[in-house]
């Protein structure tokens, strides 16, 4: 406590009270570079200002946002053909997007997906939201109904809103799409995996135990009720409506067709609202790929005829149906279009062609490569073509950033730290106007990097006592190589100071200690009956020789029977 004490009075000793009382709460980095460039920030927001009212008064609405974002690519797989021309494979849409608008080189992401669209959604690190880990069927839990997502936002603000594909933030009724904010949503509540609980991937040897009956009779599998045969993969839905399952497993075809679906409802519901000259944000976030191959269509469309590579082609070629379509239903200039990657590729236990493209590791690393990710942005008009932007940017700006453009900022919630900072000026004015330099990396709930600039340092692997070799120079070492120790010892203040003041705002306003728990899989109208027996235990809870009310610090995520 004496410690903390001493840091608060530091801090009060560097920030005038003025600077506390801002109404959007940010990490504690946000105040340090407000502190020193807040005169320029509010000079420049003054201009923006006056463009946007501009540009609505040109179009007659606020602009249309459009956010697409797939799974585990890396820095340089989408937006640089050179390399792509060493890879067997083309986008020439989002490269001709990279040409046309800004092509953003340090994107991070969380280093894994549920983290990762936790954050989009909320504008906040997945460690406070409590969805800091990946989910998978049945996972009893999901994101909580008091976080206020970008939808909610928006709506307060008059946008139509809508959500299409891979979801991924849980399995309870509360934390579906359509129950956090969208007016209409089509989504995966997990990832791609159970795509292969199938008997067909069983039969091959893809899954294992999952259907016992496809193979001889083993006398010592002698719990049967585990199994989450009643998982889903597609739900849809309306605000304040009901709940559909949309295409019910087991039928493999259904899974290869969701993003087909996704594309055919996200065309229309940008027709729609340009038809009714209203403003929309819409999220389609493709599933990418089936773990069991499309039968229907054998034949590989890429020299790399990899997973990866396979699936961005083919979201390359509705970003350029899309794009076409914008510009005939003469929205494109009032269009900010984001395509980009939710982590790093799975060069972990993961599928061919996931590779270290630039950066070192993948999916589920503090290194560059698990969280520094593809992004490029256009908006015709108001961002200029051909950037190539080196600021850092963060996956939850986007959420303070799409408000800002929307006027919905007096909707975000002040009773809880934002770490989304505003990057209005980022797309607006182009390279070297972010007003962010940091980054805070965690793996789960751990803190593991942190981020300053030009700079990293390795929490993770620090030893206790001396500082070791834990500095990075990401422009002398973007692959994180060589680590140092004397080199940067002049950086260890720094992220000491960076660390503690962090720390100091969780003691604030602490994190919610992990997912929301609950009864999976409730409120849907055409639920299934082996759905339906997930809500209950698998055994009467009055023969436990304790009542596991008194153990469990949350409810039970079953019904009684």
């Amino acid at each position: 406590m004496k410690k903390l004490n001493v840091v608060l009075v530091v801090i009060a000793c560097l920030f005038s009270t003025s600077l506390f009382a801002q109404d959007i709460i940010h990490d504690a980095e946000h105040y340090v570079l407000k502190k020193q460039h807040g005169d320029n920030w509010a000079t420049e927001d003054e201009d923006i200002d006056a463009k946007l009212k501009k540009l609505e008064k040109k179009h007659g609405t606020k602009p249309n946002i459009i956010h697409i974002m797939w799974d585990d690519t890396g820095v340089g797989e989408v937006g640089i053909p050179e390399i792509q021309k060493l890879r067997g494979f083309e986008t020439p849409n989002m490269n001709q997007m990279a040409e046309d608008g800004m092509n953003m080189m340090r994107m991070y992401t969380e280093p894994s997906c549920t983290p990762t669209r936790a954050d989009a959604m909320t504008g906040r690190y997945a460690v406070r939201t409590g969805m800091h880990t990946v989910s998978f069927p049945i996972e009893n839990s999901g994101m909580d109904a008091e976080e206020v997502t970008i939808a909610e936002v928006l709506s307060e603000a008059g946008y139509s809103t809508a959500f299409y594909g891979k979801w991924h933030l849980g399995d309870t009724e509360s934390s579906y799409a359509h129950n956090q904010g969208f007016d209409e949503a089509f989504f995966t509540p997990y990832n791609q995996v159970p795509s292969m609980w199938v008997r067909e991937a069983e039969a091959n040897n893809v899954v294992t135990g999952l259907y016992p009956e496809l193979y001889g009779e083993d006398i010592y599998d002698i719990d049967q009720s585990w199994k989450p045969i009643g998982y889903v993969w597609t739900l849809e839905g309306t605000k304040g409506g009901k709940t559909y399952e949309w295409g019910a497993p087991p039928a493999v075809p259904n899974f290869w067709d969701i993003d087909k679906e996704c594309e055919k409802r996200t065309m229309e519901f940008v027709r729609r609202n340009a038809k009714a000259n209203k403003p929309f944000y819409a999220a389609y976030w493709p599933t990418v790929t089936s773990f069991v191959p499309d039968a229907r269509s054998s034949e590989k469309i890429t020299a790399n005829k990899n997973v990866l590579q396979e699936g961005l082609v083919k979201v390359d070629a509705f970003v350029g149906e899309l794009l076409e379509e914008l510009e005939e239903l003469g929205i494109s200039e009032n269009t900010l279009v984001i395509v980009m990657a939710d982590n790093g590729p799975f060069t972990h236990h993961g599928p061919r062609g996931m590779v270290e493209t630039l950066y070192t590791g993948g999916k589920g690393d503090f290194t560059e490569g698990g969280i520094r990710v593809p992004c490029i942005a256009t908006w015709p008009g108001t961002i200029e073509e051909g950037q190539i932007v080196g600021d850092i940017i963060h996956i939850t700006d986007l959420y303070t950033t799409f408000a800002r453009l929307a006027g919905a900022t007096d909707y975000i919630p002040r009773d809880r730290i934002v770490d989304g900072v505003d990057q209005t000026s980022l797309l607006i004015n182009g390279d070297g106007y972010s007003r962010r330099d940091y980054v805070m990396v965690y793996q789960g709930d751990n803190l593991s990097a942190g981020i300053k600039g030009r700079f990293k340092r390795d929490w993770k692997n620090a030893e206790p006592g001396l500082s070791g070799a834990e500095f990075y120079d990401l422009y002398t070492d973007p692959r994180e190589d060589n680590p140092e120790m004397i080199q940067q010892f002049h950086t260890k203040s720094m992220f000491k100071r960076q660390k503690e003041r962090h720390l100091l705002w969780i003691e604030k306003y602490p994190n919610r200690p992990d997912a929301t728990p609950g009864i999976p899989l409730q409120g849907i109208e055409n639920v299934r009956p082996e759905t339906e027996k997930l809500y209950h235990a698998p055994f009467n809870m009055d023969d436990l020789p304790f009542d596991l009310k008194e153990v469990m610090d949350h409810e039970l995520p079953f019904v009684d029977e």
